[in-house]
């Protein structure tokens, strides 16, 4: 990408964007930060976790932005008789020609809603996650590659609920970002009650915004988005902070400090910026890495959380000099 032409390139993301994010504020009341950065996943090619009690609108932010993103999308009720099958696919018989027949499953979309992930077997959650990583599913012994591109959203209850599993450490690691919901404000709350009304029905709708191909060229302005030496070193050590930090039995791997740098990028973009500014990389480092981490038993006996170690960890962490301000 050549200098004339990215200021355009990055113009044009930070355009489309702020587009996605207002069509989804047409159904969405506050989550503002939320949205932001569960779209900023996207665009830099990640996956998205949103957790927080029900009744909340994690679903309806989830399924909103994927309208708006415009690409096919298929929903997965996840509950606890499912079978990893059920996501992936799996063979049939055909009595016309005696064969069996692969028959994909709702895996194969270009972004898999998977509501109440947490409500199904570890061993089904875990069939998600070479596709989450490799963008491909192997049943027996056969490799379907997936579309491109390829996301899933997830939407998760709190463990203490009943009837919930906890996620594989290895498949919370394959989501970019887990973010959440959080109760509205008393105004939003009404704003709820009023659309809702005015609506006079309970589904909403959302137009698209982009296509498959559109977004597929956004991603790529975004992995051209300039990151300085500096930068990329201060999201390995906080990374690194975390994994001695105390209370902390397991801290973030080295898709965690690659996550932190690829999401900041992306904000970077939406913010019509061809660099990545030390403030982004602080911006993501909480829902990028807190899920990330396995804290000591001590830990939980504490009332330690995850968010409270890797806030601590970016208060620690030198910054380095603030770039980007000659390019």
């Amino acid at each position: 990408m050549t200098s004339e032409t990215a200021p355009r390139a990055v113009a044009d993301v930070a355009d489309a964007g702020a587009r996605i994010l207002d069509q989804v504020r047409q159904v969405v009341v506050g989550m503002e930060e939320s949205l932001e950065l569960a779209l900023g996943a996207v665009l830099a090619g990640g996956h998205v976790l949103f957790e927080d009690v029900p009744g909340l609108g994690k679903t309806v932010a989830a399924r909103s932005l994927a309208a708006a993103l415009g690409l096919d999308f298929r929903r997965l009720q996840c509950t606890p008789d499912m079978l990893p099958g059920d996501v992936t696919g799996s063979f049939v018989y055909a009595p016309d020609s005696g064969e069996f027949r692969f028959r994909p499953g709702p895996i194969f979309t270009g972004l898999l809603l998977a509501d109440e992930i947490n409500r199904t077997t570890p061993k089904t959650q875990s069939a998600m996650l070479e596709a989450m990583a490799e963008r491909q599913v192997t049943v027996e012994g056969t490799r379907y590659p997936l579309t491109e591109p390829f996301h899933v959203f997830a939407t998760s209850n709190p463990i203490e609920f009943e009837g919930t599993y906890a996620l594989p450490e290895a498949q919370l690691d394959r989501f970019m970002v887990r973010l959440g919901a959080g109760y509205p404000s008393p105004e939003g709350e009404t704003e709820i009650l009023l659309r809702r009304v005015r609506r006079a029905r309970e589904d909403t709708s959302v137009a698209a915004v982009t296509t498959a191909q559109e977004l597929l060229s956004l991603q790529q302005v975004v992995e051209a988005i300039h990151i300085d030496e500096d930068v990329a070193r201060y999201c390995v050590d906080i990374a690194r902070a975390t994994r001695s930090a105390q209370h902390v039995a397991v801290g973030a791997s080295p898709r965690g400090s690659q996550a932190l740098l690829l999401l900041a990028r992306a904000l970077a973009a939406l913010a019509g910026r061809e660099y990545v500014r030390p403030d982004d990389v602080k911006r993501v480092a909480v829902p990028v890495l807190a899920h990330r981490l396995t804290l000591s038993p001590q830990a939980w006996a504490q009332g330690v959380s995850p968010e409270r170690i890797v806030q601590s960890v970016i208060g620690q962490v030198p910054v380095p000099p603030t770039v980007g301000a000659a390019r």
